[in-house]
């Protein structure tokens, strides 16, 4: 058996979230070559970077909405995120596989900072100050969802089954971390969540579509059926194939990756819209 280091596992078999952790950390270290500080970086030097700031976000920097996911505030934020995202994501990518991975978690991200802006529009409607957010942690919410989800249905993806009671303790800890403590942006948490959840209900549903053509085309073939141990329950009494995750793909999940696009697109056309006739209505009173 050939000796693999653990960065050549992690290029066969979750790229994507080596990717992913590489790239947050590239953005770290070019802040501080540029002079940002590691534990405390200032407010305006994260806008630079490409924070979710909502006069910029509403208006005309909508990127913000995925910059943000790989730009952290200090050096422990990046740590904690980078493992999570690790934890999460060595699992998760050999599961769903690394383009619904990669969607999935660019999807709980952007869903977790509309959310945030959703929120915070309503907060300077009330006269409070708009407030900057960054990191990763919806995406990486939501594929602690999508984890969860899959633990909770006793579906195995790839020969992975889960432990419903440990994700969901995993789970409830930074949920409930966020709340009790100040300064966390748990809106995109609480987001990230909810968009994870629903991509984990999609790609189940969609495995067992698949499941059921297999079964179907091994009885028109009269094949012999090959045994498995993924651990879910067995179609009419047979046990299903082992399915890999690049195979993981269907209309199911093509359609449910555009709808949430769009409702997002939507979403953001809507908000952008309210900012900026909130921002026609508070200019004359300023100016005045």
């Amino acid at each position: 058996m050939t000796f693999q280091s653990p960065i050549q596992q992690a290029l066969q078999h979750y790229p994507i979230t080596l990717a992913l952790v590489v790239i947050c950390v590239g953005v770290f270290a070019l802040q501080l070559f540029f002079g940002v500080n590691p534990t405390n970086p200032t407010n305006q030097s994260l806008i630079v970077w490409g924070a979710n700031f909502l006069p910029f976000s509403l208006g005309e920097a909508p990127w913000r909405l995925v910059t943000s996911l790989f730009l952290h505030i200090g050096f422990m934020h990046l740590l904690f995120n980078m493992f999570a995202l690790y934890y999460f994501g060595q699992v998760a990518e050999r599961m769903f596989g690394a383009v619904n991975f990669l969607a999935l978690f660019l999807l709980s991200g952007v869903g977790g900072n509309l959310l945030n802006n959703f929120l915070g529009l309503h907060s300077v409607m009330a006269g409070e100050p708009p407030i900057i957010s960054a990191g990763a942690s919806g995406g990486i919410m939501g594929i602690g969802m999508a984890l969860l989800v899959t633990a909770l249905t006793k579906t195995s993806f790839n020969n992975f089954a889960l432990n419903f009671r440990s994700l969901l303790i995993v789970m409830v800890i930074n949920l409930g971390y966020g709340f009790l403590v100040g300064g966390i942006d748990n809106a995109s948490h609480v987001g990230g969540a909810i968009i994870g959840g629903l991509l984990g209900m999609v790609y189940i549903i969609q495995y067992r579509v698949i499941r059921q053509q297999q079964l179907f085309a091994h009885k028109a073939s009269s094949a012999h059926w090959p045994p498995n141990h993924l651990g879910d329950r067995p179609i009419s009494g047979s046990t299903a194939p082992f399915i890999p995750p690049s195979v993981l793909k269907g209309k199911i999940i093509t359609a449910s990756y555009v709808v949430l696009i769009v409702g997002f697109m939507a979403m953001y056309g809507w908000l952008h819209i309210s900012f900026m006739q909130l921002l026609n209505h508070a200019l004359p009173s300023i100016i005045h």
